[in-house]
């Protein structure tokens, strides 16, 4: 097991004299490594599957709850920025009352929260319960990472994180094809429901399996003024990047809020120096593997979720597939995902982080280099070989950088690393998409009007512009009603080609991204304090 001391708070201490002994699985199967995986990885999949799963209900969601554009854009916004914002002060609950507790307690507000959204009968408490479901995921996903940290022999580690990341990769992708199928056959209300008998089963599963394990030196108290300083700069820094699109980078509302983010974070790391006990103890960065994990993860997501969101628009709205199909195409991603994290845990293991890391991040890098050569007449199996490829790249990052910032960081600040593993994911995540949507937004924006021209349509005035500008971005032909077919074929025509330029230089900005990162994983390596307890000041 790991090496630093924990107390055993369910009474199975075996230390000498009743002192506090290395953390070991109770009688039967309570604190047993694999269920513990098994149990935490039901309430992941609920938190993993949500992240995409709502993105196809939320049409229906719209049409049946009257919502305008803006109010569904909310639905997804509203979860993603609660999540982003508390999850390393949700992982610092954890370190100080305990992983179990805070595992079980995030578990049971998710399911509820989901409940509630499907008894819903306005937007707004949509919404408000989409908030509540990103607060209690936040609980949740750091409090996991924890358990199996404190759970697992150092030996195992690794394995353990491959097979939490493949459930977090299969849920992630699975989420438009489960979607699809249960919007389609039964109502957009079941796409919530589905987490309460999934919640149900984590609780009764967490209740009878986990063990709560405690450093010994874990936190005693809190600090507030680091805890509203680090959710103020979060806050201010997501609501940039979500915003940014619809007010433009060069809107001085998206730059102050970025320099809000920034004096914020500085105000935080000076406050952070003084504290007893603080939030995060900045000489975790002292670490350069977890530092080195962290960018990782950040530049990770940046090429994965911020390429992969135009790809969804080029195979429904190019391709014309339903949202069952296009998730269809994308299983070649999944599938390896799928295999490659175990696989990928195996080989750090034995090797390291540091050759799969950089491995998968070329590999990454190569794939979004090939979705940058897809045209409309791309097949199937040429798209299958890129996605393929994605999925091969992506698993050893996802496991590695996760073990590098949780292995590298003292078993008292597990729940602290989870947290900040989450949040490089989720930040990464929302820059992706907002500076990946910036670069198709001016390609499109500067392409469109001479393609236009070239096909001989008639002028636009500049609402009309601006309209087809929007509409082509996200792949969608602006045919008006009652437009000739002869006319409706050549704007859609136009349409595609600028949306499929657009998406090609966004995807060789991410290949960019990935290329990078291939340097940042030369820095990372073994998590020494998943081998050897170490107190912040040895690191």
């Amino acid at each position: 097991m790991t090496s630093q001391t924990t107390i055993d708070k369910a009474g199975q201490g075996d230390g000498p004299s009743g002192a506090p002994s290395e953390a070991t699985p109770g009688k039967g199967l309570r604190g047993h490594p694999w269920f513990t995986l098994f149990t935490v990885a039901v309430g992941v999949m609920m938190v993993a599957l949500d992240g995409t799963i709502v993105a196809i209900a939320n049409p229906a969601i719209a049409s049946d709850l009257g919502a305008t554009l803006a109010d569904v854009q909310w639905i997804t916004n509203a979860y993603f920025l609660a999540l982003a914002v508390s999850l390393i002060t949700a992982g610092k609950l954890g370190d100080r009352f305990g992983h179990r507790q805070t595992f079980l307690i995030g578990v049971v507000g998710f399911a509820a929260a989901s409940g509630a959204i499907g008894l819903s009968d306005s937007i707004t408490l949509v919404i408000v319960f989409r908030v509540l479901q990103g607060l209690f995921g936040a609980l949740l996903m750091p409090a996991a990472l924890g358990l199996l940290r404190a759970t697992f022999p150092a030996e195992k580690l690794n394995m353990a994180i491959g097979i939490w990341g493949m459930v977090i990769g299969a849920s992630t992708a699975g989420g438009p094809i489960l979607g699809g199928v249960l919007v389609e056959h039964v109502n957009w209300q079941s796409v919530f429901f589905i987490n309460v008998p999934v919640g149900v089963l984590a609780v009764a599963l967490g209740v009878w399996i986990l063990l709560d394990h405690r450093a010994e030196n874990a936190p005693r108290s809190f600090d507030v003024p680091g805890i509203a300083l680090l959710s103020g700069a979060m806050f201010c820094l997501v609501w940039a990047l979500i915003k940014a699109p619809e007010w433009g980078w060069g809107d001085g509302r998206t730059w102050g809020f970025i320099a809000a983010s920034v004096i914020g974070f500085v105000a935080f790391a000076v406050w952070e120096t003084r504290v007893k006990e603080p939030l995060i103890p900045l000489a975790l960065f002292r670490s350069v593997p977890l530092s080195a994990g962290v960018v990782l993860m950040v530049l990770m997501a940046i090429a994965f979720m911020g390429g992969l969101f135009f790809v969804t628009f080029y195979l429904q709205n190019v391709h014309g597939l339903s949202p069952v199909d296009a998730g269809l195409h994308l299983l070649p991603l999944t599938g390896m995902m799928i295999v490659g994290s175990p696989l990928a845990g195996v080989m750090i293991t034995k090797v390291g982080p540091r050759i799969p890391l950089a491995g998968g991040m070329a590999c990454t890098a190569l794939a979004m280099y090939g979705i940058s050569t897809l045209e409309k007449s791309t097949g199937s199996l040429a798209m299958s070989v890129w996605f393929a490829l994605l999925g091969l790249g992506l698993a050893p990052v996802m496991v590695g950088a996760t073990e590098v910032i949780v292995g590298n960081a003292p078993l008292e600040l597990s729940g602290v690393a989870g947290g900040l593993q989450q949040s490089a994911m989720q930040v990464g995540g929302s820059l992706g998409t907002a500076v990946l949507g910036a670069v198709m937004a001016s390609k499109v924006d500067g392409d469109l009007p001479g393609n236009w021209d070239k096909a001989g349509l008639p002028p636009l005035n500049p609402e009309q512009a601006a309209a087809a500008s929007q509409a082509v971005q996200v792949g969608v032909p602006p045919v008006a009603k009652g437009t000739p077919e002869a006319i409706a074929v050549k704007i859609t025509d136009v349409a595609h080609d600028t949306f499929i330029s657009g998406m090609s230089l966004a995807s060789l900005v991410a290949a960019g991204v990935a290329a990078v990162a291939v340097g940042v994983a030369l820095f990372t390596k073994r998590g020494e304090n998943a081998e050897a307890g170490a107190g912040v000041g040895h690191i």
